[in-house]
């Protein structure tokens, strides 16, 4: 194993190593794709692309992989020189573009795994998510819960997110719709998160219209998580598929 990798030795074989150096990840959104980006990276996978049409704000220094140097920087470029920083020989391939309904396939094309870190705002993540299952590409979807981590993975011949969408005629499909089935989930098993409801209810409690609140802790909760999952998904282990899911918190 390569000097690089020594400190891996044990946890992951020789072999492995060289099998994630060169599976190719995409992410859709730099923004907590940032700090997955760069947890993938260190573990030895080197063939990483990232796409968003972002800049980096002051707001997003609380829990992305970006400094104040960065601020109006195109988030790509930033986090891309941050990447080869770390690897100068890693394959970083970055678009400076916003992900459409009429170019995302031909972005996830020639990839084996594939991070949805997009805002669902429009209808842009549910269509990533359909055609990457059209080629046979695993999405992993992060979620930042500010004091924990939620990861679910949507397989090529599983069920879609929307699948838990209210039939009520109501809202379109969001992040906070994830949210609260797993909530009702880990509720119906008999291992409640109060502390999650709580916060659902205080953000849409909220007067204006803000995206939810994040915090750097789950950032990097779930970049580790989604890098672990990522690893067993190319060394073929196990791993949960949606409509299960994994969270990590201490608040349990």
């Amino acid at each position: 194993m390569e000097d690089r990798y020594s400190r891996n030795r044990i946890y992951v074989t020789q072999e492995e190593q060289k099998i994630i150096k060169e599976y190719p990840i995409i992410l859709g959104g730099s923004g907590i794709g940032s700090a997955i980006a760069e947890c993938a990276l260190r573990l030895g996978f080197e063939n990483i692309t990232i796409i968003d049409g972002d800049q980096v704000e002051k707001s997003n220094l609380n829990r992305q992989n970006y400094t104040e140097n960065d601020i109006g920087v195109d988030k790509t470029e930033a986090i891309k020189k941050r990447l080869l920083a770390i690897n100068a020989n890693a394959n970083i391939k970055v678009h400076s573009t916003f992900l459409t309904v009429e170019n995302a396939e031909s972005y996830i094309k020639g990839h084996k795994i594939a991070i949805n870190a997009l805002d669902f705002t429009t209808e842009v993540p549910l269509i990533f998510d359909k055609l990457c299952q059209e080629n046979n590409i695993p999405v992993l979807h992060p979620y930042n819960l500010g004091w924990g981590g939620l990861v679910t993975v949507i397989t090529p011949k599983g069920l879609l997110l929307d699948s838990i969408k209210k039939t009520d005629g109501g809202e379109d499909f969001n992040e906070v719709n994830m949210v609260e089935y797993a909530s009702n989930y880990l509720k119906f098993w008999g291992t409640p998160h109060l502390w999650i409801d709580e916060i659902i209810q205080k953000y849409k409690e909220e007067k204006e219209q803000l995206p939810p609140p994040q915090l750097s802790i789950a950032s990097w909760t779930v970049a580790a998580m989604c890098t672990h999952i990522a690893f067993n998904i190319a060394t073929e282990k196990e791993y949960k598929k949606f409509p299960e899911f994994y969270l990590s918190t201490i608040l349990n």
